[in-house]
């Protein structure tokens, strides 16, 4: 869910979500949820949601009207657009109850980059790879950058969001909380609509109206989005995602992206490395990092930026950012959705994955421990839907199962205790 600069301080993504849980339930989690029920795999569409008669949205729809012919839109489009459309209730619950918590950057890429998704991105990767290489060459972002964002907005076009948007655009101006914001998007969708790039019934996107394999929020489709095919539609909708990665490049390309450079990469640190360096905004060359003995995880040619520890409770592993990755926070703003995009981009050029152990866990669990008590939970029937590390709602809801079946306090929350009772 994407939203281009306004003026107002607005990130492509700023006003619709916040935080990481919404990234993973709006960006990572468009694609489906995983085995821990994080978000790493595929999973069918759900429902879309139903309208329902609500006298004030009426109300509300025929002030609206004016001030939308007042800003140029035609009483055919207006009339077009809101035939059929309605108050949906499922959208307030929603914008209402985003879960507020934080993934830690392991369970994040866990999930940006897990087996599901890179080989489904390789398979798209291959599929449109002439395509990405022409819209590389018009725009001078590299095809699996664009490809990245693809993966983790909707999981490569699987899951573009099937809510209409006047009518989630509309219940949320309605609403109030964000009114303005909204009834600005709003505007902005009928303005598509006028300028013929689809239908109404064709405007679908997620709940707080983004579209598109990228999804793209109606005023970023109005500042970046292109034609590529060159059919006279700006169609980021259909099944031909073009459109939608054309408009994509070209929004990284107005924002900075310079073709040829990085989004960064981990890096090895050498003992008693002086952690005052680590940190966003104290950026060195390539030469002065090698100078003090830093050099990429991978074998890679350093680049120039800054290096941040990533690990739980920080430490490794470290990844150097250049300014290619400030680039894609132009496009989200949240470190841990760049890292994502970047490590993505790399996994579906063939790049292994992180190499360094992000060590234990708040609960003093790592990976492996995580993962074998899912092992357990499994084998004594408690399905936690996979082995994948992350604790997910299947994770937890496997937990607090078992729990209750032995007679334990219900907390649906794993420990090194519980891990060592299942042994």
């Amino acid at each position: 869910m994407i939203e281009a600069a306004t003026g107002k301080g607005f990130t492509r993504r700023a006003g619709l979500m916040v935080g990481a849980a919404a990234l993973l339930s709006a960006c990572i989690g468009g694609g489906g949820r995983s085995s821990g029920g994080a978000g790493g795999g595929y999973r069918a569409p759900d429902p879309a949601p139903r309208a329902v008669p609500n006298a004030g949205w009426d109300a509300w729809v025929e002030g609206f009207k004016g001030r939308a012919a007042s800003r140029g839109i035609s009483s055919g489009t207006i009339d077009a657009a809101f035939r059929g459309a309605g108050f949906i209730p499922e959208v307030i619950e929603k914008d209402r109850n985003q879960t507020e918590f934080t993934r830690t950057l392991e369970d994040y890429l866990n999930i940006a980059a897990s087996d599901e998704r890179v080989s489904l991105g390789r398979q798209k990767f291959a599929q449109y790879g002439g395509t990405l290489q022409a819209i590389e060459a018009r725009y001078g972002v590299e095809g699996h950058v664009v490809a990245a964002v693809w993966g983790l907005e909707s999981f490569f076009g699987t899951r573009r969001g099937n809510v209409p948007v006047v009518s989630a655009l509309s219940t949320l101006a309605y609403e109030g909380r964000r009114g303005e914001f909204f009834e600005s998007q709003l505007v902005a969708a009928l303005k598509i609509l006028q300028a013929g790039d689809v239908s109404p019934q064709g405007m679908t996107g997620s709940w707080a109206g983004a579209m598109g394999h990228t999804q793209f929020i109606p005023t970023s489709y109005l500042a970046y989005a292109v034609d590529f095919t060159g059919d006279g539609r700006r169609d980021i909708w259909s099944e031909d995602p073009t459109d939608a990665l054309a408009s994509t490049a070209a929004y990284l390309a107005k924002s900075g992206w310079t073709r040829g450079l990085p989004w960064g990469m981990e890096v090895v640190v050498p003992a008693g490395f002086n952690t005052g360096l680590l940190g966003r905004g104290k950026g060195q060359s390539a030469e002065a990092w090698a100078g003090l003995g830093v050099r990429s995880a991978d074998g890679r040619a350093l680049a120039g930026g800054s290096i941040i520890a990533g690990g739980n409770g920080g430490g490794a592993p470290y990844f150097l950012l250049t300014q290619n990755f400030a680039t894609i926070l132009r496009y989200n703003n949240a470190q841990s959705y760049a890292i994502g995009v970047g490590h993505l981009s790399d996994r579906l050029l063939g790049w292994g994955a992180v190499q360094a152990s992000f060590g234990p866990d708040a609960t003093g669990m790592t990976k492996a421990d995580r993962q074998e008590l899912q092992r357990l939970l499994t084998a004594r029937g408690f399905d936690t839907g996979g082995t994948d590390g992350v604790i997910g709602g299947k994770t937890k809801a496997a937990i607090s199962a078992y729990e209750a079946s032995v007679g334990l306090p219900v907390t649906g929350e794993p420990s090194l205790e519980l891990l060592r009772r299942l042994r």
